[in-house]
């Protein structure tokens, strides 16, 4: 059965300046605040894939990596009225895909994403604790 999704996935480099800071103020992430560098961070990442309800920006995953053995993949975002829809998880199984062979996937979650990362084919890493400098303040 082949299910059509109402929804368009990219791998080209369009961020629209306006909707891509909609879509980080929507989920009250602070690098909201940070303009045009979030959008140069992004479009420099290793891999950027996008969601797309029409001509509006939906949501976004991106990976960094060293193009062999290990990526990362630090943002997946999702608009607040289009969560739970498949758009998270088909972001992330494409990234994955393109990542398969790869000898390490490594993202960092909250408690309000663990289960989905779960859902999703991750697992705590062994014994791992995430450590960071972060300048932000919405986690």
């Amino acid at each position: 059965m082949n299910i059509t999704s109402p929804f368009t996935y990219r791998e080209d480099r369009e961020l629209p300046f306006d909707q891509l800071i909609a879509l980080y103020r929507a989920n009250e992430w602070s690098s909201a605040n940070m303009g045009e560098v979030l959008r140069s961070a992004l479009l420099a990442s290793h891999s950027l894939i996008t969601a797309w309800s029409n001509d509006q920006l939906i949501g976004l995953g991106n990976a960094i990596s060293d193009g062999y053995l290990v990526v990362y993949y630090p943002h997946l975002i999702v608009l607040p009225e289009f969560q739970r829809k498949g758009v998270g998880t088909e972001i992330v199984r494409r990234l994955k895909l393109k990542y398969e062979s790869f000898h390490m996937h490594i993202l960092v979650s909250d408690g309000k994403t663990i289960d989905f990362y779960k859902k999703c084919g991750f697992e705590r890493a062994g014994k791992t604790e995430a450590m960071w400098i972060y300048s932000g303040h919405d986690h």
